[in-house]
């Protein structure tokens, strides 16, 4: 066995600590890494550097079963959150793109629908958005509102056996490409009360436009949008009728976190990988760049926080599957993990020098990519406040609010 070889075996032990998975857990895992590595890697660095969505991936995810995965019926493969959170760290393997696209897909658009949903909505959109036929988009953030959804300006009003939506939503993701979106917006009910309520969107509804967001530096190999809402008219079955309020696209937004909390690492360990077979084969002063002890201090301190950052994924996904997670620890994960993942990814880069800024090796767009994920579905800050609400009492979201 070679150096490099050995380096990878020894890497890949210490980071994906295989003995905590069962034989049919790594065969679907197995399944996606060989998808992204024959028809991802080849291609990501172009896709990145063009800032192109690969659009035509979405039915290859549909037949890996990859949409909707962790829900139950509908045609959806009602996997587990752990085979789930396996999936999106290959996924993010590749591409934090990739990885998000099939969280807005499944944990976002679709959840909205599976958990909020009437039976009619559900037999009519589920079964084509886990096949690919049909991709959804979830607008709940606002430009004026960003972490705050409670204060969006959105609103949904009745009006002659209809619901007429006006509105902006931004960082929409996947809008320009999406067929139906889910919608959210203050809409008067229940007596006059003004609560947060979810609406079916066919993206064709006179009055909906999306356009996407141009000049970014991160998460370029996928799409993100502005959305208007001007005027647009609804029937009165377009409203998701199972869950009013502001509860209700939170819970699609912590199913969405808990992939991020996987979907980071394999980020992290791509990174990592890359950065440690470089080092076998770069000969500085006439030996590898592995042999040096700064070199290898650095490898070893990576190495141990993203196997920490593992671990903590596999305990968050087996108390997930085991209905006993606890909400807060999922701001802990992705917290805990993004911070990891991009701490990660930046040092990594120094392994590989000059080199590691062009698109032939990975950290880099991680590190570019990460600086998104770290930030949407929740702010670092904002989960550092949800953790401390959790560990004091004080809700110090507001100032002056105990």
């Amino acid at each position: 066995m070679t150096e490099t070889a050995s380096t990878g075996a020894a890497l890949a032990e210490m980071l994906e600590c295989p003995s905590a998975f069962g034989d049919d857990e790594l065969a679907r895992r197995d399944e996606v890494r060989e998808f992204v590595d024959r028809r991802v890697r080849p291609n990501i660095a172009d896709w990145y550097e063009s800032a192109h969505f690969p659009r035509e991936l979405v039915p290859e995810f549909g037949e890996l079963g990859l949409l909707g995965m962790h829900l139950d019926g509908y045609g959806c493969a009602g996997r587990t959150a752990v085979d789930y959170g396996l999936a999106a760290q290959e996924l993010e393997a590749g591409d934090s793109g990739l990885r998000t696209f099939v969280s807005v897909q499944g944990s976002l658009a679709m959840t909205a629908i599976h958990r909020h949903g009437s039976e009619e909505q559900k037999t009519r959109w589920l079964p084509p958005m886990a096949r690919g036929e049909i991709i959804g988009c979830f607008g709940l953030t606002e430009p004026a509102a960003g972490s705050d959804p409670g204060a969006m300006t959105t609103t949904a009003a009745a009006s002659g056996g209809e619901w007429v939506l006006n509105g902006s939503k931004r960082w929409i993701g996947l809008a320009t490409i999406a067929d139906v979106a889910i919608i959210w917006a203050k809409a008067s009910v229940d007596g006059g009360r003004e609560r947060v309520r979810g609406f079916i969107v066919p993206t064709d509804t006179p009055g909906f436009r999306a356009e996407p967001i141009g000049g970014k530096l991160s998460m370029r190999a996928s799409i993100q949008c502005d959305v208007e809402l001007t005027d647009v008219r609804l029937p009165l079955d377009a409203l998701l009728p199972e869950h009013p309020g502001l509860a209700g696209p939170l819970a699609c937004l912590d199913e969405a976190r808990y992939g991020i909390v996987w979907g980071v690492v394999g980020a992290a360990r791509d990174a990592l990988t890359q950065a440690a077979g470089y080092a076998q084969e770069r000969t500085p002063f006439g030996q590898p760049l592995a042999s040096y002890q700064l070199t290898q201090r650095k490898l070893v301190d990576l190495a141990l926080e993203v196997q920490k950052a593992q671990l903590l994924a596999i305990h968050i996904g087996r108390l997930k599957d085991a209905g006993a997670l606890p909400k807060p620890l999922i701001s802990s994960g992705k917290l805990n993990n993004c911070r990891t993942a991009i701490e990660v990814c930046r040092e990594a880069r120094t392994i590989l020098g000059g080199n590691g800024i062009t698109g032939d090796y990975s950290p880099l767009r991680h590190a570019n990519n990460l600086e998104s994920v770290r930030t949407y579905e929740g702010t670092d800050e904002v989960h550092t406040l949800i953790l401390g609400h959790h560990l004091t009492g004080h809700n110090a979201f507001r100032q002056g609010v105990q």
